[in-house]
């Protein structure tokens, strides 16, 4: 070995140490590493920037901007719900989320349904007083062993198909990696929800805090063409919401206390609700109820361009002393009151008949401007701004999916590269208003991008110096002249490398590795070939493997070592079941 090849796996040693035993960020553990290895001039610096042009990298920006507006038009909060429900039990939660994640990353690209999923889940873990870290790491699994089942589930599988065809004239089936991929898939299900579950870390998130204890009541009212007309309080899901408690309905100039749960929504009905200032906040984007105040349809700005804003009355206020009513607010701020919370507790008042007094603490809905504007004005001693984004525009939720969909099936077709796709789909959200500009570029997780281009680029820095053929190759010459040996050695190769320089990488560096082992043995390569299809894929035990690992990391709060706990012992699963059933389905 010579000092480049050496210094690269000094660099690469060093970065998973700081990464294992400091909480220094990931972006910036890589990026040291490889700014050493651009000073020391071993390779090009082209060579090492290679992961800033890459297009895998550049397709998951391009897929951020997807997710956001899959999450601005509600079409993967929609499915959230109707999957999850309420379930009490974490086990069922956590199920409630892989089966179905499971079935559909066999036939749909891993990234982009897993960047739909995460702000989708995180509203909902929110709503639900969840922690974060229980469901992202099971939501990322789930994604990667649904992939493995098909041909088409990841891009590694069709990388080795690829080299296979050019190499050997031989493709596999589309359901062929099935026969390893579905036990697999199955024992990973089972391992998550009993020894994987109690490996989970436990954190609780800022969403999930209940310090903040100011109370309001607010009216919310079900208009004509609401889709919760004819439902239960049940079934709508408005009985136990967290935080809040639904303390009565006027119908018809009827109250209704003591709500059943039984009893069916009707047009015009307007429902009463108590509690605390998040949860309130969570009322906004629940499909069909709207304020029960007329002021918020005055407004000159669509709801989902307004945000949710509470502010305290000073004793300079114009309106202080006055009935909001009377005082015209909305005239006055172009900003509508929908609650009022006074020494922390709920005012039993309508809105408009409640006097404003020193200390008051208001919710409004307001532009996104409200904060910046009023934050140093004397009418208010405090601006805060409560939730990001206004109401989602369900209106377009179909938009959404088809831009999906079709970006998916350009993807899949061969019609398009992925990247193609995906800058197109992103494009067509942009223009389709589906998501603002200032919103896509916003929602792009650039700490993310960093860390997967600084890794590329590390990896690259492996390949180049020939760091992963020595260690590759002579890992695999341990076997000696045992094919099963060689096999075994294979997977580890294989695996190792996934989690130092990405799965595709390791696959494409392995497979001539592993072909010219057969071929020394004497011995059949599609066993070798489907190891390396399973052992690349299974990149459980570090962050940096796979792309949605990086993903789901900063969602999750977690720390470089939960996916170690976590995914070791996963990894063991998988490498038995593969290094036992593939001998047996492609026999040497």
């Amino acid at each position: 070995m010579g000092f480049e090849t050496v210094f690269v796996l000094g660099v690469i040693l060093s970065c998973l140490l700081v990464l294992v035993f400091t909480k220094i960020s990931p972006d910036a553990v890589f990026v040291g590493g490889l700014t050493l290895i651009i000073i020391s001039g071993i390779i090009p610096v082209r060579e090492a920037l290679v992961g800033f042009s890459n297009e895998g990298m550049l397709t998951v920006a391009a897929l951020y901007v997807i997710a956001g507006g899959m999450k601005e038009t509600g079409a993967i909060q929609y499915v959230v719900k109707t999957l999850l429900g309420r379930p009490k039990k974490m086990w069922q939660i956590q199920a409630r989320i892989m089966a179905p994640v499971m079935g559909m990353s066999a036939f749909l690209n891993n990234t982009p349904l897993v960047a739909s999923f995460i702000p989708a889940l995180q509203e909902w873990a929110g709503k639900n007083r969840i922690q974060t870290a229980r469901i992202m790491i099971p939501l990322r699994y789930a994604a990667l062993l649904g992939g493995t089942c098909t041909l088409i589930g990841t891009s590694t599988n069709l990388i080795v198909n690829g080299l296979l065809i050019s190499e050997k004239g031989v493709s596999l089936n589309i359901f062929e990696p099935a026969y390893v991929g579905i036990p697999i898939a199955i024992a990973g299900f089972i391992y998550l929800l009993t020894l994987g579950d109690r490996l989970l870390p436990t954190r609780i998130s800022s969403t999930g805090s209940f310090e903040n204890t100011r109370e309001y009541t607010i009216e919310m009212m079900v208009r004509g063409g609401s889709p919760l007309i004819g439902r239960s309080i049940e079934n709508a899901g408005l009985r136990q919401l967290p935080g809040l408690f639904l303390a009565e309905i006027v119908r018809n100039e009827t109250i209704l206390a003591a709500v059943e749960p039984t009893e069916e929504l009707k047009e015009d009905d307007r429902l009463i609700f108590t509690g605390l200032v998040d949860s309130i906040a969570d009322l906004q984007s629940i499909q069909g109820l709207e304020p029960a105040t007329d002021q918020v349809f005055k407004l000159d700005s669509p709801r989902r361009d307004r945000h949710l804003v509470e502010a305290v009355i000073s004793q300079t206020h114009p309106l202080n002393g006055k009935t909001v009513k009377d005082g015209e607010f909305r005239n006055h701020y172009g900003a509508v009151i929908l609650a009022v919370s006074r020494h922390g507790e709920r005012i039993n008042k309508k809105v408009g008949d409640i006097v404003l007094k020193t200390g008051d603490i208001i919710l409004m809905e307001a532009p996104r401007n409200f904060a910046d504007r009023y934050k140093t004005s004397n009418d208010y001693l405090l601006v805060s701004t409560l939730a990001s984004s206004g109401q989602p525009d369900y209106k377009k939720g179909w938009i959404s999916w088809a831009i999906l969909a079709g970006m998916v099936l350009l993807a899949a077709t061969g019609t398009l590269s992925m990247l193609q796709a995906s800058f197109l789909a992103a494009g067509a959200m942009v223009a389709t208003k589906c998501i603002r500009v200032t919103d896509a570029r916003t929602g792009i997780d650039w700490q993310v991008l960093i860390v997967i281009a600084a890794a590329l680029g590390i990896g690259n820095a492996m390949y180049v110096t020939g760091a992963a053929e020595v260690a590759a190759g002579g890992f695999i010459g341990l076997a000696g002249n045992y094919p099963y040996l060689a096999l075994i050695a294979t997977y580890l190769a294989t695996w190792m490398l996934t989690e130092l320089i990405t799965n595709n990488a390791a696959a494409v560096l392995i497979f001539p590795i592993a072909i010219s082992a057969a071929a020394s043995l004497g011995v059949e390569f599609m066993p070798f070939v489907m190891t390396i299809i399973f052992a690349a894929s299974a990149s459980f035990a570090t962050p940096i493997g796979y792309q949605t690992n990086l993903m789901v990391y900063g969602p999750g709060g977690y720390h470089f070592s939960d996916f170690l706990k976590v995914g070791l012992p996963l990894n063991l699963i998988a490498g038995v079941i593969t290094v036992t059933l593939v001998p047996l389905v492609w026999p040497f």
